[in-house]
């Protein structure tokens, strides 16, 4: 094969990573999510919320949703917390005090000057206001001596001229560092033809050849580079109206200060004039924004007028951010969320988080595994539950195999079906042979001689190993669960679940010849599909009819006359309702001698059906283990009480003996070797 060098070439260049999936990320694993969405739902909880709540945990290994809004209020609240809005002034002020300083300097050693004119020089800079803007108003006609003070005053109107333009448009402060009277002309002229240009707009008049011409002669101005005139306008007017909000969040005086002032900058009002009619000209054009918030400020560090105009877009942005991972809007989706804000103000690591939770969600949604209805809601997917039943049968074999003292025992023929387990040869066995496994193992075994010889792979008898297979046994099975509202109020809720999509699992994928039916009984009895069952919400109603739900059972059994009945029954109570011949429900707490006798005739209906009855008693109710132990004697059925979270491992071990002829059901061995190998887990 010809064998391909790449080699990095001159123009060869490495870059940035420029979003997009992440290149070294795990891949997306759905198991996760699904079995903790599955645990919700079967809690009580709706896919769409489960969804929501998953993704608002994160899972183990990746932070979700609230992680990122955390961060985002701790950005928030270090911006707030960091700064005061003082700055402009306070620059001004150490402009102002270091002109003034140094020209005292200067009255002060300058022996030509007439003394008269010193005195009335040092009598104006003795007398000068307080206010900041009083003083640089008192100073704009003053004829200075040092040429050093003369510079710092003029940098306060260059300095004002240049903060004012920050606040409406971005890097502007720093483009106008040493500005000379030709780049405030550009200036000038720039807001003058934007301002014609927003008042064509506003009048409907203007068109795309319009901005164009005005971004060709005015374009380094605006390095967001806008391709449509919609797109300057939201980039203008986010800016300004956080420049408003940094004024609505400023004290009284701090206004009054600057707004006197701003009539100093570049040493002409004409500045304030277009600034004003472009502001009025963007509030007309997008009201929608946020021209009346505010912000209490009061950290240490100092904002100029600009940087505070950024500052306040950050707050913006991280409040829309908030928003956005809440996720509180009916259809809301992560994909809405903006991950180039989010970059900028968390980093890249949080973007990536982002990122991640963005493609489980759109995985979750593509994969098949949940699906909107015709109301709009989402739902699971039978392949959800099948991944969800599938997780839940791992589980009951780890459980299983997990017990100590189990015996292997094992049923097989020659006349079943392959279980897709294999083990050793024992004399007597006429099951096929397992090739793979035979000769991988006489190949292991041989590997320390030297492996094969020339004559090929030699096996001996303790290599063999045969299929293992299950009798062709047909069962008829009836899972009865207890759908009262004291199973939700002691905690059997889910694990009642979880053992009916174990079971159906079981049945639907393993043994597809068998016939399952369940059956959910409170204070009436009905048929329930898989998901029906799983998404069934507790409802506080009177009653455990065990009467109806047997009578549904018996039903289902005779129309299966040739399957073996298999009648596994769920539940914390005695029976305290049955169904009257009319349809009606009696019900009575204490349980009612009548209400016993309707369920015991129904057992024994069964019973004279050939069904194998196996209870599930859940809790410690004294009475009721007398009971369930009186009814399981009479129809020579078994009594299981296991704890909730190993109802499942009971409920299916059950089913496995009752479809073998057996009671005792399959041990962990034998699970191990249904589930271990042939199943793909």
């Amino acid at each position: 094969m010809a064998r391909t060098n790449r080699r990095l070439t001159r123009d060869s260049r490495y870059t940035k990573y420029a979003g997009g999936p992440d290149p070294l990320a795990p891949p997306i694993d759905l198991r996760e999510a699904l079995e903790t969405i599955g645990e919700d739902v079967m809690g009580g909880s709706s896919p769409q919320h489960a969804l929501r709540e998953f993704l608002r945990r994160g899972g183990r290994d990746r932070p979700g949703l609230d992680d990122l809004a955390r961060r985002v209020a701790e950005r928030r609240r270090e911006l707030s917390r960091k700064h005061n809005l003082d700055g402009t002034l306070q620059q001004i002020r150490e402009l102002l005090d270091s002109a003034v300083l140094e020209e005292r300097k200067q009255l002060a050693r300058d022996t030509e000057m007439d003394d008269g004119d010193r005195a009335l020089a040092e009598l104006q800079l003795d007398s000068l206001p307080s206010s900041v803007a009083a003083a640089v108003s008192e100073l704009s006609d003053y004829r200075w001596q040092s040429p050093k003070a003369r510079e710092d005053f003029a940098k306060i109107k260059d300095l004002l001229g240049a903060e004012m333009l920050e606040q409406r448009f971005a890097g502007m402060k720093q483009a106008l560092e040493n500005a000379t009277d030709a780049d405030r002309a550009a200036v000038n002229t720039m807001l003058d033809d934007l301002n014609e240009l927003l008042d064509a707009h506003r009048r409907g008049e203007d068109t795309q050849e319009q901005f164009d011409d005005f971004m060709a002669k005015h374009g380094d101005f605006f390095p967001e580079n806008p391709r449509t005139i919609d797109e300057l306008l939201d980039t203008l007017a986010s800016r300004a109206a956080a420049a408003q909000r940094m004024r609505n969040s400023m004290t009284q005086e701090q206004r009054d200060e600057l707004d006197a002032l701003a009539q100093q900058a570049f040493g002409t009002p004409d500045l304030m004039s277009s600034l004003a009619r472009l502001d009025g000209t963007l509030r007309s054009l997008r009201p929608g924004e946020n021209w009346g918030g505010a912000e209490r400020m009061d950290g240490e560090e100092g904002l100029g007028l600009g940087d505070g105009t950024g500052v306040f877009q950050d707050l913006a942005d991280l409040d829309e951010l908030a928003e956005q991972l809440a996720q509180s809007h009916n259809g809301s989706r992560l994909d809405d969320l903006d991950l180039d804000k989010l970059t900028r103000q968390l980093g890249d690591a949080a973007a990536v988080d982002a990122r991640a939770l963005q493609q489980l969600e759109r995985a979750l949604r593509d994969s098949g595994t949940m699906k909107r209805g015709s109301d709009g809601l989402l739902r699971l997917t039978p392949k959800a539950m099948r991944q969800l039943g599938k997780t839940l049968l791992r589980d009951i074999a780890e459980t299983m195999s997990g017990r100590q003292g189990d015996r292997d025992l094992r049923q097989a023929g020659a006349a079943g079906e392959r279980s897709g387990a294999s083990r050793e040869w024992a004399f007597g066995d006429t099951e096929p042979w397992d090739v793979t496994r035979t000769i991988t193992n006489a190949i292991t075994r041989t590997a320390g001689e030297g492996g094969p010889t020339g004559d090929g792979v030699r096996i001996e008898i303790g290599d063999v190993e045969v299929q293992e297979t299950e009798a062709r046994t047909q069962a008829c099975v009836a899972l009865l669960v207890d759908t009262s509202f004291s199973m939700a109020m002691d905690g059997r809720w889910v694990p009642m679940k979880r053992t009916a999509l174990a079971l159906h699992t079981l049945i639907t994928s393993r043994f597809r010849g068998d016939d399952l039916q369940l059956i959910g009984f409170g204070r009436t009895a009905s048929v329930m599909e898989i998901d029906e069952l799983v998404g069934l919400d507790a409802i506080w109603d009177k009653g455990t009819n065990l009467h109806h739900a047997l009578l549904l059972a018996n039903r289902h059994f005779r129309k299966h006359p040739n399957a073996q009945p298999v009648l596994l029954i769920v539940t914390d109570g005695e029976p305290t309702s049955h169904l009257e011949p009319d349809g009606e429900v009696y019900f009575s707490y204490p349980p009612d001698s009548l209400t016993v006798a309707h369920a015991v005739r129904e057992l024994d209906a069964s019973m004279r059906l050939g069904a194998h009855t196996t209870f599930f008693r859940l809790g410690e109710d004294p009475g009721l283990a007398r009971f369930i132990e009186t009814m399981a004697r009479r129809v020579g059925g078994t009594v299981v009480s296991p704890e909730a979270d190993d109802l499942g491992a009971a409920v299916v071990s059950s089913y496995l003996g009752a479809r073998r002829g057996g009671g005792a059901g399959p041990t962990g061995g034998d699970f191990d070797g249904m589930f271990g190998r042939g199943w793909g887990f």
